[in-house]
C-alpha cells in the first residue's frame, strides 16, 4: 500500500533539514601545505599534478575509463578499482595495466551500477582490498536515440538508471567511505555537451534527460559535501571517438558532427585524461560543483 498523503497540518509544521557548509577552520577544506621549498622546479611541477590514494573507476573497462585509470595511476595513484558489468572482456588490457605499474594494486569488480546492494558490496570490498577511498570516477553509461515519440518506459528508465541513478548510487556509497576515512576525496561524474544543449541531427532525449540530471546531481553534492573535503564535479566530453560512434550507420552523423566543431573532428579519449588528473590532484583543491566541457569548442556555437 502507498502512503497517505501528508495532512496539511503535517505540511505546514515540517522543520526542513538545513545544508551545513564548511568555514576556515576546517582541516578538510583548507589550502593544501606549500610545497616544499627544497624541491627543484620539476619536483614541484610533478607534485602539483600528483594523485594519491586510490580509485574506484566505474566504466572502468571500457575506452574512457581505461585511459582515465591509467593516467591517474601514471600520476602517482596507488590502487584502482575497475568496477565494470563485464570485466572480463578487457582482461588483457587490465594484464597490460598491471604489468605497466607493477607497484599498483589493480583490482577489477563485476558491478551494474544500476544494483544498490551490488554496488555497496563492491564499494566495500574495494575500501578493504585497497585500504583506502579516495577517488570515484564515474564512467559507466550508455546512450539511446530514439524519436521521443517511439521511446518505450524500460528504454527510458534503463538510460536514466544507469547514467544518472547508478552514478547516485555510486557517489552515496563512496562518500559514506570517504566520510568514515575522514580524509576527504574527489568525485567525478560524466556529463556531457548533451546535458548542456541539444545534439543534431540525431534525438536522443532519454540520454540527454539523464546528462542534464548529472550536472545539478553534480553541483547539489558538492554544496553538501565540501564541509567533508569532498569536491565533486563533472567534466562533458563532446562526441569521443570510441565504439559508441563507430560503424557505417553514422557516417553521415559524424560528417554533420565534424562540419560544426571548430577542430573539425572527435575527441580522443587521452584527451580527457587532463581534466581528471587536474580534478583529482592537488592542483584541483579548490575546483567544487564545476563542470568542464572537453569537446573542441563545438559548444560555442
Amino acid at each position: 500500500m502507498g502512503h497517505a498523503p501528508a495532512s496539511r497540518d503535517a505540511l505546514t509544521s515540517r522543520i526542513l533539514p538545513q545544508m551545513v557548509l564548511s568555514d576556515k577552520s576546517n582541516p578538510l577544506t583548507r589550502p593544501h601545505t606549500p610545497l616544499s621549498s627544497d624541491l627543484t622546479v620539476a619536483e614541484k611541477a610533478a607534485a602539483r599534478f600528483s594523485v594519491k590514494g586510490n580509485a574506484i573507476v566505474t566504466g572502468g573497462c571500457g575506452n574512457l575509463g581505461i585511459e582515465a585509470a591509467c593516467a591517474l595511476l601514471e600520476h602517482g595513484a596507488s590502487g584502482v578499482s575497475l568496477f565494470d558489468v563485464n570485466p572480463a572482456q578487457a582482461q588483457d588490457v587490465v594484464d597490460r595495466l598491471r604489468y605497466d605499474f607493477p607497484s599498483a594494486k589493480i583490482i577489477t569488480k563485476k558491478v551494474d551500477v544500476r544494483d544498490q546492494q551490488i554496488v555497496q558490496a563492491a564499494v566495500a570490498e574495494t575500501a578493504g582490498e585497497l585500504g583506502s577511498l579516495d577517488i570515484l570516477l564515474c564512467f559507466a553509461g550508455v546512450v539511446d536515440c530514439n524519436h521521443a515519440l517511439d521511446i518505450a518506459l524500460e528504454e527510458w528508465k534503463r538510460t536514466l538508471d544507469i547514467n544518472t541513478t547508478g552514478s547516485w548510487l555510486c557517489a552515496q556509497a563512496v562518500a559514506k567511505h570517504m566520510i568514515e576515512q575522514g580524509t576527504g576525496g574527489s568525485i567525478v561524474f560524466t556529463a556531457s555537451i548533451s546535458g548542456h544543449s541539444v545534439n543534431f541531427p540525431q534525438p536522443q532525449i532519454s540520454y540527454n534527460v539523464s546528462k542534464g540530471a548529472l550536472l545539478q546531481l553534480k553541483s547539489s553534492l558538492a554544496a553538501e559535501w565540501a564541509r567533508y573535503g569532498i569536491r565533486v564535479n563533472s567534466i562533458s566530453p563532446g562526441y569521443m571517438d570510441t565504439v559508441l560512434n563507430e560503424g557505417p550507420g553514422l557516417e553521415e552523423a559524424r560528417k554533420l558532427w565534424y562540419s560544426r566543431n571548430p577542430m573539425g573532428r572527435m575527441g580522443d579519449p587521452s584527451e580527457l585524461t587532463g581534466v581528471v588528473v587536474l580534478l583529482c590532484s592537488r592542483a584541483g583543491r579548490y575546483i567544487n560543483g564545476a563542470d568542464i566541457l572537453v569537446d573542441g569548442g563545438g559548444s560555442v556555437f
